[in-house]
């Protein structure tokens, strides 16, 4: 397995081609060599793939918006051929109650041909997590009804340890439970206070994740940290990266 940096984390320095070349420079300055791209100002993907090569890293994921992913996905594959990523993710759903609007009848509406295209250009979907895909629906969580109802070789999760604490799960046995699905997870510890925190100063049992993803055929474990509470998000990344690299990463 693999460990990278989720450039969510860094936003407010991406908000400019300027800025996103500088952060992608730093990140790699910290000895990370694959990185996530989502939450960044618009970029040309051509000019993104000679940035990454520039600092030795590689995309292996991004989150792209809804409405483009509906609307175009084979262009959108097509845009990751060129920095050569497999991986397409969304980043949110409202998996709302109900049928209407945001629930998870329009989940499979809108996005179940968005697989499938994904798929037909070579690319596999990804769903990310929040806390409230842990509420319970026919029985089980919203997350164990889509894997139940969406093919493995259709969408993929990017099963995020922070979000799945939050909803009152717990992690590795959420890595287990979608083993052969989960390529990508977001690693995000959970501090008291339910405060977002770097790798190894919250409360996350992450020797279990870690064998779980494993054991799951997790490729890449991506660090994110939505809020570093004040702290400087290059140096939060810095010490999740050490702490990763002193279990063996």
């Amino acid at each position: 397995m693999e460990i990278g940096a989720q450039f969510y984390t860094l936003r407010d320095f991406c908000k400019t081609p300027e800025g996103l070349a500088e952060s992608l420079a730093r990140v790699a300055d910290i000895g990370y060599k694959t990185v996530q791209i989502s939450g960044t100002c618009a970029f040309d993907p051509l000019w993104l793939s000679r940035e990454l090569d520039k600092n030795g890293l590689r995309c292996v994921l991004t989150h792209i918006a809804g409405d483009r992913l509906q609307n175009d996905p084979v262009g959108v594959a097509a845009d990751h051929d060129i920095f050569n990523c497999r991986y397409v993710g969304l980043g949110h759903f409202p998996m709302n109650d109900g049928d209407g609007s945001g629930s998870y009848a329009e989940f499979l509406q809108l996005y179940r041909p968005v697989m499938q295209a994904l798929k037909a250009q070579g690319k596999y979907f990804m769903y990310h997590n929040h806390d409230h895909e842990l509420r319970w629906i026919n029985g089980h969580t919203f997350l164990e009804q889509m894997a139940e109802d969406i093919p493995a070789d259709e969408m993929g999760f990017t099963l995020d340890t922070f979000w799945v604490q939050a909803g009152g799960g717990d992690p590795a046995q959420y890595i287990e439970k979608l083993s052969g699905r989960v390529p990508c997870i977001h690693l995000k510890d959970f501090a008291f206070g339910r405060k977002m925190a770097v790798i190894g100063e919250g409360n996350i049992n992450f020797d279990r994740v870690f064998e779980k993803a494993e054991a799951a055929g997790t490729q890449y474990m991506l660090v994110e940290q939505d809020d570093c509470n004040g702290e400087d998000p290059f140096a939060c990344l810095k010490r999740s990266y050490q702490y990763l690299k002193s279990c063996g990463f």
